[in-house]
């Protein structure tokens, strides 16, 4: 009798066990972290050592650290979208042919296209409960300012509470304006012009030289006087129109208040996991931080050895600790996924209106946010999962963040769609040590909608190829920027065409300091051949899309303005700050 009550037990263990590893692995939940130009320098856990994030190093010993982690772009709006979809941005029309690659303004009409499938869309279909919360840049209007066709809701997420574009210098007074480089830029010297020919030809008219009438030219004067006038109210109303809060499909703060951003960002992600405690769910947490303008509450303002970039990151890094404690406070370690990484990599020629440094740092590796350097494409890639990945492991195999829609999808079970090219792959085969080799022998890299770069991981080598065919200028002094701009840009005479293209090996070369010549590397040619091979099987697969950043779509429409108030250049509501007065106290 007591071996058959031993044999009982044993049985009913191995059932048991069996059941509950099938539950856990069938239904997870997935948290999916997404910070916004955060360097891989900035974080303890990739070798920084004066920047304080234990929460986010306590995250990487408890999983796996990706060390050749990849973003699809190094500028937001495509970045997010290939993560959402599994897909190069360039296949969805979300890679712009100009050089303005992200949406600037609530009140345009382009946006991730609503035949795109994202990993939120598949998994409500699965009856998971889905949020996002934070950063959306992804579109809001096509039509109508309530059609709301290119909203988060519209894209499979059941809650939204966030900004539908982004943080900007522009939202947060005093921090100057990104939109000024640009005028300079693109308006300035037109505008220069004009005025010094309009005035010349007035001379020239009144000392008898020219016969045109005085009313002709006055006429245009007065044109060019009008659109001057609404450039300045365009910058003085840009906060009250661009910069606002919603929570699902209303605005309930405008303009945007920064005040404990964080914080209540924070809390939405904690009242979200406790709702949905006893049911799959997916959240989807993207920062704001730390794209400019920056910010930090009392507690972190002034405490880190970084200036307001470094508050802001250990502010991020407290936000971090607040999500794996609910965690733990609901029992949810063992059946949740989370998923840290940044959109791409830091922001090097971000420089306050004071001189303060408001970029971050991409340690070892060359340039920063919109260049493929490794150091605007080299970002933080963490995964945890007790129980399911191994803690503490390294991978330094090269993984794109287009593969989390692969991964996610197939742990909750459902089948990847057959329509349509996903170029991610699941991740799960290389975290549980099924395979050694990423599945990403190519990765191609785009600036904007140009094939800018091909990364090549032979199955037969150690080496990583990486071949540029243009490159941004840099700033002739030496710095890692780009030269006289904000940005890097992606055409004309801001960049440097190669030919033959300028080859890397990043397995011995991770700065791309020394490019490769024929006499230092005997296979040059043979490379650069197999690349090129590689480029034009993926121009194959490519199809034409609708351009969803181009000038049509990305400019501001008033008839797309959403307003919480009934004066429309001067919009101005609240509800955050009644909604918190109005909580019961303790």
């Amino acid at each position: 009798m007591r071996k058959m009550r031993i044999l009982v037990l044993l049985l009913f263990y191995h059932y048991a066990t069996k059941n509950a590893k099938s539950y856990r692995t069938s239904n997870p939940n997935f948290i999916l972290i997404m910070a916004d130009d955060l360097g891989i320098g900035d974080l303890g856990c990739y070798g920084n050592k004066t920047l304080r994030t234990h929460n986010i190093d306590k995250l990487a010993k408890g999983g796996v650290t990706f060390t050749q982690h990849i973003a699809a772009s190094p500028l937001c709006t495509p970045s997010r979208a290939a993560f959402l979809t599994g897909r190069y941005p360039v296949r969805s029309g979300m890679a712009a042919l100009s050089n303005i690659g992200v949406f600037l303004f609530s009140a345009s009409s382009g946006g991730l296209p609503t035949e795109e499938i994202t990993f939120a869309k598949l998994l409500k279909q699965k009856g998971y409960s889905t949020a996002l919360i934070g950063k959306w840049h992804l579109g809001l209007n096509c039509n109508s300012r309530d059609d709301f066709c290119h909203h988060p809701l519209n894209h499979g997420f059941d809650y939204f509470y966030g900004l539908t574009v982004t943080s900007l210098r522009d939202c947060k007074p005093g921090e100057g304006s990104v939109f000024v480089a640009g005028v300079r830029a693109y308006l300035a010297t037109p505008l220069q012009l004009i005025g010094i020919t309009l005035i010349s030809l007035e001379v020239l008219h009144y000392i008898g030289f020219l016969r045109i009438p005085r009313g002709a030219l006055r006429y245009f004067f007065l044109i060019s006087t009008v659109l001057f006038g609404l450039l300045l109210i365009f910058f003085y109303t840009f906060r009250y129109l661009n910069c606002f809060l919603m929570r699902n499909q209303q605005i309930i703060q405008q303009p945007l208040s920064y005040k404990n951003l964080t914080q209540r960002l924070t809390e939405e992600a904690i009242q979200f996991i406790g709702r949905n405690a006893d049911t799959p769910f997916l959240l989807f947490l993207s920062y704001l931080q730390v794209h400019t303008a920056l910010y930090a509450s009392k507690d972190f303002k002034g405490k880190s050895k970084h200036g307001l970039y470094g508050d802001a990151v250990e502010e991020m890094d407290w936000s971090v600790g607040k999500i794996l404690d609910v965690l733990e406070k609901w029992n949810l370690n063992d059946k949740t996924l989370v998923y840290f990484t940044s959109d791409q990599g830091a922001h090097v020629e971000e420089v306050s209106s004071t001189g303060e440094v408001h970029g971050g740092y991409n340690g070892i590796y060359k340039g920063g946010k919109a260049t493929n350097w490794e150091g605007g494409i080299r970002v933080p890639g963490l995964l945890r999962w007790p129980g399911m990945v191994q803690a503490g492991v390294h991978i330094d195999e090269p993984t794109s963040n287009m593969d989390i829609f692969p991964t996610v999808v197939k742990l909750a079970g459902i089948p990847l769609p057959k329509d349509r090219i996903i170029d991610g792959h699941d991740l799960m085969p290389l975290l549980q040590g099924k395979i050694l080799r990423s599945e990403h022998e190519f990765l191609f890299h785009y600036c904007n909608a140009y094939l800018n770069a091909v990364r090549w991981h032979p199955g037969n080598s150690e080496s990583i190829w990486k071949a540029f065919f243009f490159t941004p200028n840099f700033d002739p002094e030496g710095s890692n920027g780009c030269y006289n701009s904000h940005v890097c840009y992606c055409y004309g005479r801001l960049v440097t065409h190669h030919n033959p293209p300028l080859l890397f090996d990043i397995s011995r070369d991770p700065g791309e300091k020394n490019p490769l010549t024929p006499e230092t590397e005997h296979h040059f040619y043979e490379i650069l051949d197999i690349i090129q091979q590689a480029v034009n099987n993926h121009t194959k697969s490519l199809h034409i899309v609708s351009n969803q950043l181009s000038w049509g779509n990305i400019l501001w429409k008033p008839w797309l303005q959403l307003c919480c108030s009934s004066i429309f250049l001067s919009c101005y509501c609240d509800h955050e700050s009644e909604e918190k007065l109005s909580l019961p106290t303790a």
